[in-house]
């Protein structure tokens, strides 16, 4: 996996805050819990974003999701491979006295890689991986009926095999405060 910090590969890097940078456990993590995924797709040069459950297959460092057989999803991923997913969490809003360090609690994690469609029994196996995920202890066969093969006909089960990622997050109590300017919690707490 290439370093993403490093601002040869990812330019946007020189503008990001060192301290708020989080290492490749936090994103596995972050990637294990989280329930739903954005991934930004496009077709030619619109971009699109479609929200979707998934799962990190650490194992073999990939994303898993599904959608319809026919739909935006499939069609912008044939004609471009090229994918960004994003998961977050999200806090408090943290007020501050300083208009430009007024900010949000975030927790966040964005990968790039390529995504294809899988076929037969990898699909098969994708979707037994991304089921126990959002309802764990069920198992085929005894809580549900086994997936046929005319059932995989009727959905699209992708991977993301994943190139780079990164991490950030910021859980501070408070924001930034200037000090030339009276402090938030000496006026912020009295209005409200």
């Amino acid at each position: 996996m290439s370093n993403y910090y490093d601002v040869s590969v990812n330019p946007a890097n020189k503008q990001r805050r060192p301290e708020n940078r989080r290492d490749d456990t936090f994103v596995k993590d972050l990637l294990h819990c989280s329930q739903l995924c954005r991934i930004a797709t496009r077709w030619n040069n619109q971009p699109f974003i479609t929200p979707t459950n998934f799962v990190y297959d650490e194992a073999n460092h990939r994303i898993i999701f599904h959608s319809n057989v026919v739909g935006r999803i499939r069609a912008n991923s044939e004609k471009h491979d090229e994918v960004c997913l994003e998961v977050s969490e999200f806090g408090r809003y943290l007020p501050s006295n300083d208009p430009l360090e007024f900010s949000t609690q975030y927790r966040s994690v964005i990968v790039f890689g390529k995504v294809c469609v899988l076929e037969n029994e990898a699909a098969r196996e994708a979707l037994y991986q991304l089921i126990p995920k959002y309802f764990p202890g069920m198992e085929a066969g005894r809580e549900y009926k086994p997936i046929t093969d005319q059932q995989l006909k009727q959905t699209s089960v992708y991977e993301i095999v994943i190139d780079s990622w990164s991490g950030k997050e910021n859980w501070e109590e408070k924001a930034i405060q200037i000090e030339d300017w009276p402090a938030l919690e000496e006026i912020w707490f009295e209005k409200f």
